[in-house]
């Protein structure tokens, strides 16, 4: 009797794993633009995504005004595989602060909400992609 409840135990894990797999799969394949994210959605945001890439911003900063367009560019071609985000740090100094933003722009990649990869600097699309494809090449986003 208890090999088939841990059978079953093991049956339901895997079909929680797939469900949730499946649900990232259809959040993330219609988001062609970054989220806005904040202080009080970051943390939930994140936590949507197996990968996420976020620009630490402000509107002040020439740097990161060159950078915008090249994530929103990105955020379009990797659709259904990245997720992007933005957060104004002047607006959010929370979250730019527990991770200590220092320099903007900063991009960061988050593989399970966790910080895989630090991007300092107005870098071109090329170096931001071959970054993202590095840490995709690891397998699937969804397992």
């Amino acid at each position: 009797m208890s090999e088939d409840n841990e059978l079953e135990a093991i049956k339901q894990k895997k079909l929680a794993e797939l469900q949730k797999a499946a649900s990232a799969r259809a959040t993330m394949s219609g988001l062609t633009e970054p989220i806005v994210l904040n202080d009080s959605n970051f943390a939930s945001e994140v936590a949507k995504y197996p990968v996420m890439l976020v620009d630490f911003w402000a509107p002040w900063c020439g740097p990161c005004r060159m950078v915008g367009p090249i994530v929103e560019q990105l955020a379009r071609e990797y659709s259904g595989k990245v997720a992007f985000g933005k957060l104004n740090v002047d607006d959010n100094q929370m979250v730019a602060g527990s991770f200590g933003i220092q320099s903007i722009p900063t991009m960061m990649i988050l593989k399970a909400g966790k910080v895989v990869d630090v991007m300092v600097g107005a870098l071109p699309k090329a170096q931001i992609e071959s970054k993202l494809k590095l840490h995709l090449a690891g397998g699937s986003i969804y397992s």
